[in-house]
């Protein structure tokens, strides 16, 4: 039977919160550590912008969190994903593969290099980019010439792929390696939403030559807006950074930029506020995977499918999702839970129906309609 009356799964919602909050919020922060005494202690040194002890230690954590090499702090997730990408080689009219189901940044940082997106379908499970679709979309629409790849239609250099980790999900990326390995294509795994999640006992975004990391407002952790990219390749690392900080050359006082940089370093007062969270991390991890298995359990005998994490891997739950039958019962219940003053969401636009993007190459939209209509990402904050 098809649910139109959603009370009760509102009032489990609810019943999950505290009792007095007027509005459930979709993914809101929490600050019970140490991020005040890091902020004014910041604020003390007088050291607020892009130099800073507090960067650095960042970096450090990050790097011992994730077991990267290296860590380059960003002002955003966006940022540190385009910043990635030219390091990787991206360049003007290259081709750039990822999905369709990801925020609006995986597609504009590909934008922002002038490069062009091509959309491959997702995977059901992980909601993330899809093996299977990609091999496919290899064998069949570009060849291989003095080791690079170029789509046969375009005639473009693949420059990248770009899968995404969608909602801390882990997406089937050993697989997506070794499939891009072979067309001599770098993977840059856009992991902004999952900070501590594994896959196969190994962090999301250390698998490919680069991950990067959002520290947005709404992420597990959060240093009110930023990002990070690590990567094992030290080349890539010093690249990231010199672009990141203008293209400067290091000097005590003169100004000499070697190309065209960015201003995209992480200020020495968010890496402090991150710090106070990612010394959470844990703490963080296991009330959202409380939360995950109290959903799960609630829908069990439901016509909403909760969506699990997948096989052999650790997702940190960053947005909790279900599934529902269609797409007039995901409309009834956004409509019904918003109303009630509980922050529902669904998934994002595909980017290929976006008018910016949607001249661009897509391959496959099965999967990426099925889960575009049904699925709703349910309250995820750690504050019970």
């Amino acid at each position: 039977m098809v649910e139109s009356n959603y009370d009760s799964v509102i009032a489990f919602i609810r019943s999950l919160y505290p009792r007095n909050a007027e509005t459930i919020p979709l993914h809101a922060p929490i600050f019970l550590g140490n991020e005040k005494r890091y902020v004014a202690d910041c604020l003390d040194s007088s050291f607020v912008s892009s130099i800073g002890p507090y960067v650095t230690q960042l970096e450090t954590m990050m790097c011992e969190r994730t077991g990267a090499a290296y860590a380059v702090a960003t002002n955003s997730g966006t940022a540190a994903l385009h910043a990635a990408l030219l390091s990787a080689g991206v360049e003007s009219g290259d081709e750039v593969l990822t999905q369709p189901i990801s925020f609006v940044a995986t597609a504009n940082a590909i934008a922002y290099c002038n490069a062009v997106p091509v959309f491959i379908d997702v995977e059901l499970t992980t909601m993330g980019l899809c093996p299977e679709h990609l091999e496919r979309f290899l064998h069949s629409r570009t060849y291989i010439k003095s080791g690079v790849c170029y789509n046969r239609k375009s005639g473009r250099k693949i420059a990248a792929c770009v899968p995404m980790h969608t909602f801390g999900h882990p997406v089937s990326i050993q697989q997506i390696i070794v499939i891009c390995e072979s067309y001599h294509i770098p993977v840059i795994e856009d992991a902004a939403e999952a900070l501590g999640s594994y896959s196969h006992n190994k962090h999301c975004g250390t698998f490919g030559l680069a991950g990067i990391f959002s520290f947005n407002g709404n992420k597990i952790v959060t240093s009110g807006g930023g990002g990070m990219i690590v990567t094992d390749n030290s080349g890539f690392a010093e690249h990231a950074r010199h672009l990141t900080t203008t293209a400067k050359k290091p000097h005590p006082y003169a100004y000499e930029h070697t190309q065209v940089g960015y201003n995209y370093r992480m200020p020495n007062i968010n890496a402090a506020l991150c710090c106070g969270q990612l010394e959470q991390l844990d703490i963080f991890l296991a009330k959202k995977r409380w939360i995950a298995e109290a959903y799960k359990a609630f829908f069990e005998e439901s016509s909403l499918a909760f969506v699990k994490e997948p096989d052999n891997a650790r997702s940190n739950y960053w947005l909790n999702s279900i599934m529902t039958q269609g797409q007039r019962e995901r409309d009834c219940l956004l409509e019904q839970s918003c109303a009630a003053k509980i922050m529902t969401r669904p998934v994002w636009a595909p980017l290929n129906r976006l008018p910016m993007f949607k001249h661009c190459e897509t391959y496959g939209t099965e999967h990426t309609d099925y889960l575009a209509q049904r699925i709703v990402n349910l309250p995820s904050s750690v504050a019970l």
